[in-house]
Order: C-alpha cells, then sequence, then structure tokens
C-alpha cells in the first residue's frame, strides 16, 4: 500500500524537488559564465587581429565559414555575430567592475544592453537593474525602449529634500516620469478609468515601479474621525520598508493636490504604518506638471513626497539623452 500521502513523504518529495531546482539552477548558471567567457575571449581575439594584423570584413565571413565547414553542429558563430562578440569585448575592456557583472546575464541580455546603450553609466544601470530585478529579455528590452535609465536619472535630481533625508536608498526606487503605454488607454481618459487600467495591468504597472513594489489595495479606506479617505492605490516597498501612496490626477500638477497627498501620509503613520517600518511616501502621479511649480511647492513640505508625471506613449529617447546632457553640463559648471 502506497504511503504517498503521509506528512513525511510530502516533506521528502518537496526537500528532492527543491534540492533538482537548485542544482539545475547552478548548472545553468555554470554554462551561461562558460559561454560568456568563450564570446569574450573570441570577441578579444578578433578585437586584437583587427588592431595589429587588419582582419577586416572578409576574414571575419572566412572565419564563419571555416567554423561552420569543420563544426557544422556549432551554431552562433555567423560573421554578425562574431562582430558582435568583438564588440561585446571592446564595450567592456578594461573596466574590471562591468566585465565581471555581464557574466551573471544571458548572451541575449548582454546583446541588447552593449548594442543599444552609449556610456558606462548606462551599461552598469541595465547590467545592475537586470541581475537585481531578474529581468526577462523581454522585461529588459521593454526598459531599455522605455528609456529607464535616462528618467531615473533625470527623476533623481527632483525628489525633496526630506523624501532624501529620510529614505537614503531612494535614488532607484522611484522615477520622475512613468511610461503606460501597456495601458492601452485614449487620450481621453478619466481618473477612474486610469486607476481601474492600472489595476488590471498590475504586473505590467509593477515591472514599471520596480519589483520591490507590492500592491496592497485599490481605494484603501482610512477613517479619520466620523469621516472615510481613499487612497487611490497603496503600495508597500520592500527595499525602503515604507508604505507607498499613490495618487492619480489626469490633468496638470497643482500645489493644492499637496494637501491631500500629505493628510493621507499622516494618516497612513499614524494608524496603519507598523512601528519597525520606515514612514510612508506620497506619489502623486499626474499627466503633466511644471518642474518650477513642482519646486516651489515642496520646498517648504515636509512630508516625503514625489511629483510624477505619466505618458501613454513610448518616450523620445533621443530627447531625453539630450535633456540629460543638459543637466550634467550643468551640474559640471557649478562645480567648477
Amino acid at each position: 500500500m502506497s504511503n504517498i500521502n503521509t506528512p513525511g513523504t510530502h516533506q521528502t518529495f518537496n526537500e528532492l524537488l527543491q534540492h533538482i531546482q537548485q542544482v539545475r539552477q547552478r548548472v545553468f548558471a555554470q554554462v551561461n559564465t562558460a559561454l560568456i567567457d568563450l564570446y569574450w575571449m573570441v570577441g578579444k581575439t578578433i578585437s586584437q587581429k583587427v588592431q595589429t594584423e587588419g582582419w577586416g570584413k572578409g576574414v571575419i565571413t572566412e572565419l564563419a565559414g571555416y567554423i561552420a565547414r569543420n563544426a557544422p553542429e556549432i551554431k552562433g558563430f555567423s560573421d554578425k555575430n562574431l562582430w558582435r562578440m568583438k564588440q561585446f569585448y571592446e564595450s567592456y575592456q578594461g573596466n574590471e567592475k562591468l566585465s565581471s557583472l555581464v557574466r551573471e546575464l544571458p548572451w541575449s541580455h548582454n546583446l541588447a544592453i552593449f548594442s543599444r546603450c552609449k556610456s558606462e553609466e548606462e551599461f552598469e544601470y541595465y547590467l545592475r537593474l537586470s541581475i537585481m530585478e531578474k529581468y526577462s529579455f523581454r522585461e529588459l528590452d521593454r526598459q531599455i525602449s522605455s528609456s529607464s535609465f535616462e528618467r531615473t536619472m533625470l527623476g533623481n535630481t527632483k525628489l525633496s529634500t526630506v523624501l532624501r533625508e529620510l529614505h537614503p536608498a531612494i535614488n532607484q526606487a522611484f522615477k520622475d516620469n512613468y511610461v503606460l503605454e501597456f495601458l492601452g488607454l485614449p487620450e481621453a481618459h478619466n481618473e477612474n478609468d486610469l486607476q481601474k487600467a492600472l489595476v488590471s495591468q498590475m504586473k505590467q504597472f509593477i515591472l514599471e515601479l520596480g519589483r520591490d513594489f507590492i500592491f496592497i489595495s485599490e481605494e484603501f479606506r482610512l477613517q479619520v474621525g466620523n469621516q472615510d479617505f481613499y487612497i487611490d492605490l497603496l503600495f508597500f516597498h520592500r527595499g525602503l520598508s515604507a508604505l507607498v501612496a499613490f495618487e492619480l490626477k489626469i490633468g496638470k500638477f497643482s500645489p493644492k493636490h499637496i494637501g491631500q497627498l500629505n493628510f493621507y501620509l499622516e494618516a497612513l503613520d499614524r494608524d496603519v504604518k507598523k512601528t519597525h517600518e520606515n514612514p510612508s511616501i506620497g506619489v502623486l502621479l499626474c499627466r503633466d506638471k511644471d518642474d518650477e511649480v513642482v519646486e516651489y511647492a515642496l520646498s517648504r513640505n515636509l512630508s516625503p513626497t514625489l511629483i510624477a508625471q505619466y505618458q501613454l506613449q513610448l518616450p523620445d529617447k533621443k530627447l531625453l539623452q539630450a535633456k540629460l546632457h543638459e543637466l550634467l553640463a550643468h551640474g559640471l559648471n557649478n562645480m567648477l
């Protein structure tokens, strides 16, 4: 008679399954590291031969043909891929920090990063983000297409002083601009449409926010005195150990919106926040905002709040890059 239903048998089954999964993961990681090392070596050899012996497209085409003829079972070494391996090596040579990170990601992820990004800072941002968030290729591709690096760097310059003081690790947690093209909303929509669309596409919204965000509730009820108040969307951020309240506005930011958000944060901290958690954070997500008005509105605000903008189409990457370069140049000039 089978004893499959006994607690001890189930425990053994579970332990064996966990062991199998762990070993498989280690094997995949070892295979991936070996492949990345191989592509690095091939890219390095080709790069050096181009410089010292003048190898060109013709030689690389001959090399690809030689590999195909003599080892037809080996795939992935076409002339185009060989050039990509050269570019891969040249993108990270001399940078030990980045060259160690690339070995933690599959070739497809590395290819997307070094072929589409322009600077070492951008390389590092997507390498670390992919490792930390465990992105699939599709998820990484979407982050690059939505200019996550530029939006995060631009947004970090506009965080309030209170936010930085309360949450020193906040730089990577929020953006100044959120891209919500996955909602499929028309240009004309109301706040209820926006809220329902975000809840129905919560997996995609979490990807845009960051996986440390845990969704708690929509229309989260706060009872103050004899009145009920409702936060549009409430999250918890694991890394910051803080509740995050999102208020949605389909129009342009107005300073009067901050009063409502501050009230919600006070109620959260008094009645909902646990003793070991950090002060709650408020995010006002609006369709449009004037940065100067935002600066004035936040300058004397004592609550940890962030004013962010959302858009329904993928951003113009070149425009964001130009803004980031202008900002960096302005900051450098101020230091000189």
